[in-house]
């Protein structure tokens, strides 16, 4: 005879209860828990999350083993000790951290390194042609286009990206919609800074930013 303060089937409440809660008895209740595995070989399981690639960087190739989470940004300032490229905001909204990559800027900081085996990279490090400065190096100096720096790696690179891409006739949100196909983008002072927007500068720079990329962009011939 069951007691008369306990239910029939009180016995299968706890079980049931047990079994929610991930206790032994819910394990033997037939209820299976969700454990860690634990690799008895660390080295073996180390190897696979981690390949063999070549990045060129500034012209020099480096043959690298590195972790599967590993990011463009990490690679430059920790491995390859490039520091030029500055970690921000980790998530692509400064630009602090841009490069180029194939010619083409892009923010490291969002580019896992693996991603780019084979890829040519250039960084603010790579810009001159030995002790001359890049045209845009000088003219930021000209135009005192900085104040603390931390971020004019990120928008000299960013601009080098942006001359790269108005020559090649690749349209902005500003750019008239009647502009020639295929041609030139003409540098107006509001094409670059709405090209350059994603770039940040805590210090406010921006106007002597803009005179900077107009001059370079002018003696190139693309400038308005």
């Amino acid at each position: 005879m069951q007691p008369t303060n306990q239910p029939a089937d009180a016995g299968g409440a706890r079980a049931a209860g047990a079994a929610r809660a991930g206790t032994g008895a819910g394990t033997r209740a037939g209820t299976a828990t969700a454990r860690p595995v634990r690799s008895d070989r660390p080295a073996e399981a180390a190897a696979e999350q981690s390949s063999a690639l070549v990045l060129h960087v500034n012209g020099t190739a480096y043959e690298l083993t590195l972790d599967h989470r590993t990011t463009v940004l990490d690679v430059l300032r920790e491995h390859l000790g490039l520091t030029g490229a500055k970690k921000g905001c980790d998530h692509g909204q400064c630009g602090a951290c841009t490069v180029l990559v194939e010619g083409r800027r892009a923010n490291s900081c969002l580019m896992l390194a693996v991603a780019q085996d084979g890829r040519h990279i250039t960084t603010i490090e790579g810009l001159a042609d030995g002790e001359r400065l890049h045209p845009l190096q000088e003219a930021f100096v000209e135009r005192d286009a900085l104040q603390c720096g931390y971020c004019t790696p990120g928008q000299i690179c960013s601009a080098v990206g942006v001359l790269q891409e108005a020559a090649d006739g690749f349209p902005s949100h500003v750019t008239p919609a009647d502009a020639p196909q295929g041609g030139p983008v003409q540098l107006t002072v509001d094409e670059i800074r709405e090209r350059m927007s994603g770039n940040l500068c805590r210090c406010g720079a921006y106007p002597r930013i803009v005179e900077a990329v107009h001059d370079v962009s002018t003696d190139q011939g693309v400038a308005s």
